[in-house]
């Protein structure tokens, strides 16, 4: 590693230290502090680096963002999530942005690397990956909707010169920062991970495509319970995706728009109201999310060639007959 990225990292460190310690205190109290993202990051970078040495104090805490800690030199001992975790020169820590911790140990000639960063950036990476592993399903969980569970991963690059280069390239170009290196970043993080996963076993799955079935999934389930207020960017928020790539994923996987999924839904329910309830034609639209009533009427009739009064009418009077 260059001696001057050390040295400059390590300025940082000493300039941050006493801010993080006077906002957030010593983690020592009944709340457990949430780090925000927003302490380390530049203008809209969505990863950012850090030195981590023996001197460097940090509370036990939490963090909204996903950090990996590469150990250049030394040991460090983490409690995480109630757990003792020991790692020693080479080793890398993955954890995601529900997962408390702090350092226990760390002596003085110690120098760790962390690198903080938001969900989306580790979509390339993940896109990235060829077989399942722990790391291609750690990263399938960081990016799917907000469960709220800590995890973390430990996998050791030591004495492998490749993936050793590979982390310090990923930490020189997040320091340089931009549009470019910013997406250099996520393609060597990427190239880290899938070297690590191919020795680290599984199956020869597609996680992308495990990625997109499991959205596929989630947003018929989002739709169906929720089918009068869902809206797509709850999903896109839930995912960390872009609108349009969500919609054009939701469309390649079904065949519909999400528009067009959410208005099957509604009025497959508009229709088996009419039948088993006595509710008002006007009452059944606003259950189902529409206070146009013509526009429901318009809507119903393009789908099932009678309006609403005249479907529920007709079609009970088949049910009697059937009886």
């Amino acid at each position: 590693m260059d001696e001057q990225i050390i040295r400059i990292l390590r300025q940082q460190a000493l300039e941050e230290r006493k801010y993080i310690s006077e906002k957030y205190g010593r983690g020592d109290g009944a709340a457990i502090p949430e780090i925000s993202y927003k302490d380390y990051a530049v203008g809209r970078q969505s990863a950012a680096v850090r030195l981590y040495d023996g001197e460097t104090e940090m509370p036990f805490h939490g963090h909204n963002y996903v950090e990996m800690m590469y150990v250049y030199k030394g040991c460090f001992t983490h409690e995480i999530d109630g757990e003792e975790v020991t790692l020693k020169e080479g080793d890398v820590l993955l954890m995601n942005r529900y997962s408390c911790h702090e350092v226990k140990k760390a002596g003085p000639e110690n120098i760790g690397f962390t690198i903080m960063a938001v969900p989306e950036f580790f979509e390339k990476p993940l896109q990235m990956q060829r077989k399942q592993s722990p790391i291609s399903d750690l990263l399938l969980e960081m990016l799917r909707r907000n469960t709220k569970r800590p995890q973390h991963l430990v996998f050791q690059i030591s004495g492998r010169r490749a993936l050793e280069s590979l982390m310090e390239n990923l930490i020189e170009s997040i320091m340089e920062g931009g549009v470019a290196n910013e997406e250099i970043s996520q393609y060597t993080m990427g190239l880290l991970f899938l070297y690590v996963s191919e020795n680290m076993g599984g199956s020869n799955l597609d996680p992308e495509e495990d990625y997109k079935d499991t959205i596929i999934q989630e947003t018929r389930k989002y739709i169906e319970i929720q089918y009068r207020t869902a809206r797509l960017g709850k999903i896109a928020e839930d995912y960390h995706i872009p609108l349009p790539s969500l919609s054009k994923l939701i469309k390649e996987g079904t065949g519909s728009t999400f528009q067009e999924l959410l208005m099957k839904q509604r009025f497959e329910k508009a229709a088996m109201l009419l039948l088993e309830t006595n509710l008002p034609v006007e009452e059944i639209a606003l259950n189902v999310g529409y206070e146009n009533q013509s526009y429901f009427h318009r809507q119903f009739k393009m789908r099932y060639g009678l309006t609403p009064r005249r479907y529920r009418l007709v079609n009970r009077r088949k049910m009697r007959q059937q009886q």
